[in-house]
C-alpha cells in the first residue's frame, strides 16, 4: 500500500513539473503591459526581467503577453496560447479597457475569474494586478470597478497589487501625451514596484 502510494505521489510531481516552467513569468495584460508608445525592452515587464536578473541572480524568462486594447473578454484565449510555455507564474494585469469602455462589470469579473481558475489548475500561481477608474466615469460605478478586484482576490485567496499604476497615474512626468500610457520613467517606476511584489514569489 505504502508503495502504491509513493508511486502515486512521484506522479503528481511529474504532472506538476511537467504542467508548469520553474523559470517562465507570463505578464498577462492590455497595452499598458505591451508599453504602448516605447519600446518592447523599455516595457515594465522587460525591466522586471532585468531586475530579477541584477537584483537577485535568478535566470528568469518573461513572456510579455500584453496586448493593447485588450479586455478581460479576449484574456483566457491568450492565457491558453500562452500556457504552452508552461509558466509558473501569472501576473494578471486586465479590466482597464472594460472599465475605460463602460462595459458590464459582472461580465468583466467573470472573466477574470476563469483566467485564474485556468492558470490555478494549469499549476501556475496567480498574481493579480488592480487597476482604479477616475470618477468622471460615476462613483458607483468606479468604486464597483475597485471592488471587483479586491472580490477576486479574497474569492481566490490571491496575492494583489491594489494599482498597477500606483505612483506614475496623474502624474505629467511619468506619462505620455495621451495622459494614459506611461512613458519610459513610468515603466521604470512600475517595474520597481511590480519587482518588489513578486521578488518574494520567485
Amino acid at each position: 500500500m505504502k508503495k502504491i502510494i509513493l508511486i502515486l505521489f512521484l506522479i503528481n510531481l511529474q504532472i506538476i513539473s511537467a504542467n508548469t516552467n520553474s523559470n517562465t513569468i507570463l505578464f498577462l495584460g492590455d497595452s499598458l503591459t505591451e508599453g504602448l508608445g516605447v519600446q518592447k525592452d523599455d516595457a515594465f515587464p522587460k525591466l522586471v526581467q532585468t531586475l530579477i536578473q541584477t537584483e537577485l541572480k535568478k535566470d528568469i524568462t518573461v513572456i510579455n503577453g500584453g496586448v493593447s486594447g485588450s479586455t478581460t473578454s479576449d484574456g483566457l484565449a491568450r492565457l491558453k496560447w500562452y500556457l504552452k510555455k508552461k509558466p509558473y507564474l501569472v501576473f494578471l494585469a486586465l479590466g482597464a479597457n472594460d472599465g475605460l469602455r463602460g462595459l458590464n462589470l459582472e461580465k468583466s469579473q467573470k472573466n477574470l475569474e476563469e483566467i485564474i481558475k485556468y492558470a490555478q489548475k494549469s499549476n501556475a500561481k496567480v498574481l493579480l494586478a488592480g487597476m482604479l477608474m477616475p470618477p468622471n466615469y460615476g462613483l458607483e460605478y468606479s468604486e464597483r470597478f475597485k471592488k471587483m478586484y479586491q472580490e477576486i482576490k479574497e474569492k481566490y485567496k490571491l496575492e494583489s497589487m491594489p494599482f498597477l499604476l500606483d505612483g506614475v497615474a496623474g502624474k505629467k512626468e511619468f506619462n505620455q501625451a495621451d495622459g494614459i500610457h506611461p512613458n519610459i520613467e513610468g515603466h521604470k517606476v512600475i517595474a520597481k514596484k511590480v519587482f518588489m511584489f513578486i521578488k518574494e514569489y520567485l
